[in-house]
């Protein structure tokens, strides 16, 4: 399944408003309203995806001056295909100069013999803000996880901020200490344009300022709920 969803946030003087909410099953967008100057969607996948074989894209624009909130409301469930097949999704953010967007998407699991590529990708302007969240759960209760290849690729005003790429689902290296150490939920923050905060850590977590500025927070936990406090 190919599928390819859009959301266009503008400023109108007063408030954010929606100039483009285009859904594509499983991609499905639904608006809040009454939600003040900041616009709210929530993100729901409307059949089960991703499966082997699917490539997701959705794409974000947030314009000059408007502030977006995009949450996910449930978790997201990579699948295997019938065949091996992997599957994709891909998040392509801009926000131009004074905008601001918070994509804050439920947990994804992957779940045994799953081989997914999740890709998120944000231009940002130099004046811009980004707050993004990335909560992953290595296979359901019992259960062995496949495998996940995750890209995160932020630039602010063409600078980067953030680049890396993690493979998880190897169980020698998710249990080495240098990985996961054997913790079954990864949890990232990532700040871009808020409030600068000195580096800390505790047990199982860190933040960590970036070079180029932000602030990445970084926690293991057995579960979700316990790597969701650290952030």
């Amino acid at each position: 399944m190919k599928a390819h969803a859009r959301l266009t946030a503008c400023f109108d003087g007063s408030r954010t408003v929606l100039r483009e909410l285009r859904s594509m099953a499983p991609l499905t967008l639904f608006p809040r309203r009454g939600s003040g100057p900041t616009a709210v969607v929530h993100l729901v996948n409307s059949a089960t995806s991703p499966l082997g074989g699917d490539d997701l894209l959705l794409t974000i624009h947030v314009g000059p001056g408007a502030s977006l909130r995009l949450s996910g409301v449930a978790a997201t469930l990579a699948l295997p295909g019938l065949h091996g097949e992997g599957s994709l999704s891909t998040v392509d953010v801009s926000v131009a100069e004074g905008g601001s967007l918070e994509y804050l998407p439920e947990p994804t699991v992957i779940t045994a013999r799953a081989n997914h590529s999740a890709v998120f990708r944000a231009s940002l302007a130099a004046d811009a803000c980004l707050h993004t969240r990335e909560v992953l759960v290595l296979g359901r209760a019992g259960e062995k996880p496949g495998t996940l290849t995750t890209t995160q690729n932020v630039t602010r005003g063409s600078i980067p901020v953030l680049r890396q790429t993690l493979t998880i689902g190897d169980p020698a290296l998710d249990g080495s200490l240098a990985v996961l150490a054997g913790r079954r939920v990864l949890a990232t923050d990532l700040v871009v344009g808020g409030p600068e905060l000195p580096a800390a850590s505790g047990e199982w977590w860190s933040r960590t300022p970036l070079a180029a500025g932000g602030m990445l927070t970084t926690s293991l936990a057995p579960d979700a709920v316990t790597a969701l406090k650290a952030l």
